[in-house]
């Protein structure tokens, strides 16, 4: 989720696809065909057939699960898609470029939804509303627009007007050693006063276990992907009075919270860590509880590394001070380039709708013939689907109560100050964590630095 550096979804699928893709192009073309399910839907699906689209998404197995699918759109639609794989810490500088450029060289791409503010402000990119209201173009009762999650529906939208469509996205909770916690008789956290309990229960660094980690390193989508929900969980405001401020009391005390729990219960070194290092850590056993998105299940649930397949349980992200949950979300939307030509952007609309239809979020997912699931579909139904709740149980306790639970009632559209200004307050945010993490300033020095770095941003 930063603009330079891999988070954890980009290195997990990235790594996930670059041994799979031989079998997912090989299953693709064993997955149902049968058209039916998108020829009920009372729309010309070949309106704007004759249109080549080109999609840039990451290197990622839920994108590639859906690139074996697309052979299906083109066969539905008469619309030819070319993809193109771009590296994670690549693809917003390459689609921004793009945009700017009005080329119109991707006709959509994987896009960050912290990004919509400035596409919206520079009119980069289409409102999508336009298209879910043409009769036309969408059958509403067919695509179900509110089965979209509308916490990722709502990190697309600016201004009332939504902008891209999400296709795949995540959110976080807790992940605790569920048998470390029975034995102590232990209960997954409800409020951050419980979790920093049950690190300090569990730290025995002697025998190489500690109590918790979270994500140290500095990034936009590292540190500051924790650091913001624990703000906002702390009564923090990123718009107090109508004025742009990072720092503040409420600031200091989250941000206290955050220094204090990884300097006595998580490994020194956590300081640098991203969630790869903290999922690896937790496999091997070395780290209790860690709070992180709901993918990295999938990592610890590797029965060829993890030491822990079977021992682990889920819970919400605890409560903060104010009573609040505040979860981080995150999805990868399709919005539509509005340098495209129209009849192009009607294509481009066609595979969004279909790429977030509910028959392709379940060919990808469940129904999906390869050897990688999706696990960050976007409709709440399928999160409630028998099939595929059977299959997310398996990464273990409470798995789908607690991702779902969160989907539906700790989302913080505002978690993150959602403004054309982003990639810039990111990083700067992001150091000054840093700094507080390994003791270079106190947390108030830290984020008064910050302030006085970011105010003239705000006002430029």
């Amino acid at each position: 989720m930063s603009p330079m550096k891999p988070s954890r979804r980009h290195v997990l699928q990235a790594g996930l696809a670059a041994v799979a893709v031989p079998a997912f192009i090989r299953a693709g073309l064993a997955q149902d065909g049968d058209l039916a399910p998108y020829q009920s839907a009372k729309i010309d699906w070949r309106q704007a057939a004759g249109e080549q689209i080109t999609v840039a998404v990451i290197p990622a197995s839920y994108f590639d699960n859906l690139i074996a699918l697309a052979p299906q759109f083109e066969a539905l639609t008469g619309i030819s898609v070319r993809f193109e794989k771009i590296p994670p810490a690549q693809i917003r500088q390459k689609a921004v470029i793009d945009l700017t450029s009005k080329a119109g060289g991707y006709s959509t791409h994987a896009a960050d939804p912290m990004y919509y503010a400035l596409y919206a402000a520079n009119k980069w990119v289409e409102s999508l509303d336009p298209y879910l209201k043409d009769a036309a173009l969408t059958d509403a009762s067919w695509f179900q627009a509110d089965d979209i999650i509308p916490a990722w529906r709502n990190a697309n939208t600016i201004e009332g007007k939504l902008y891209g469509v999400p296709y795949d996205g995540e959110v976080t909770i807790q992940v605790y050693r569920k048998d470390l916690y029975d034995a102590k008789g232990l209960k997954a956290a409800e409020t951050l006063e419980d979790f920093v309990s049950n690190a300090a229960a569990l730290n025995d660094p002697s025998n190489r276990l500690w109590g918790t980690a979270l994500r140290g390193v500095a990034g936009a989508g590292q540190n500051v992907y924790i650091y913001s929900s624990l703000f906002r969980e702390f009564g923090g405001e990123w718009f107090p009075g109508g004025k742009f401020r990072v720092n503040g009391p409420e600031a200091e005390a989250a941000l206290n919270w955050y220094v204090d729990v990884m300097r006595k219960y998580a490994p020194t070194a956590a300081q640098n860590w991203n969630w790869p290092d903290i999922a690896d850590a937790f496999s091997q056993g070395t780290v209790a509880s860690y709070i992180d998105a709901n993918t990295s299940a999938s990592v610890i649930n590797n029965p060829e590394k993890s030491k822990v397949v079977g021992k682990v349980g889920f819970a919400r992200w605890p409560k903060g001070p104010t009573g609040k949950r505040v979860s981080s979300i995150w999805n990868w939307g399709f919005p539509i380039n509005a340098a495209l030509p129209e009849k192009r952007k009607k294509a481009t609309w066609l595979f969004i709708q279909w790429a977030a239809s509910l028959p392709t979020q379940a060919r990808t997912s469940y129904q999906y013939a390869g050897p990688a699931k999706r696990s960050g579909v976007n409709r709440l139904s399928l999160w409630k689907n028998p099939d595929y709740v059977k299959l997310m149980d398996s990464f273990g306790d409470n798995f789908v109560a607690a991702t779902l639970g969160a989907l539906e009632h700790d989302t913080d559209v505002n978690w993150r100050p959602r403004v054309p200004q982003w990639p810039a307050i990111g990083d700067t945010l992001a150091t000054a964590i840093q700094q507080a993490l390994v003791g270079q300033a106190t947390t108030k020095a830290a984020l008064d630095e910050a302030q006085r770095r970011l105010e003239p941003m705000m006002r430029g």
